[in-house]
């Protein structure tokens, strides 16, 4: 099975996004990630090749996943034979939004940073 090239668009901080580095942890996948937080170029990027604003996206050998899961990325692998399903757990949710406690420490800054704009 040959080496997939896969270029993730992710969040810093982010249930979503973490889900999708779970996956690739799971099956020690390498990629190139490019935190759209960070570097706002990256999601101008993401959005020019996905056509829509919403992350995670993940690029694998040139197919846009937009807007997707790290439990939707794992079967959509799977599917394409880039990956032998494994049942050994992930270890981190894969397929959920920060939790309450995770915004709060986010809003409080204790990890990454949180802005409300009204």
């Amino acid at each position: 099975m040959q080496t997939p090239k896969i270029t993730a668009y992710l969040k810093t901080y982010c249930g979503w996004s973490e889900g999708v580095r779970a996956i690739f942890r799971k099956y020690e996948l390498d990629f190139e990630e490019k935190d759209i937080i960070k570097n706002p170029a990256f999601r101008w990027e993401m959005e020019q090749k996905s056509g829509q604003p919403l992350s995670p996206c993940v690029e694998v050998n040139g197919t846009m996943l937009a807007d997707i899961s790290g439990e939707e990325v794992e079967r959509w692998m799977t599917q394409n034979g880039l990956l032998n399903l494994s049942d050994a757990p992930a270890d981190a949710p894969t397929n959920s939004a920060c939790t309450d406690a995770q915004h709060a420490a986010m809003a409080a800054g204790q990890i990454g940073t949180l802005k409300f704009v009204g």
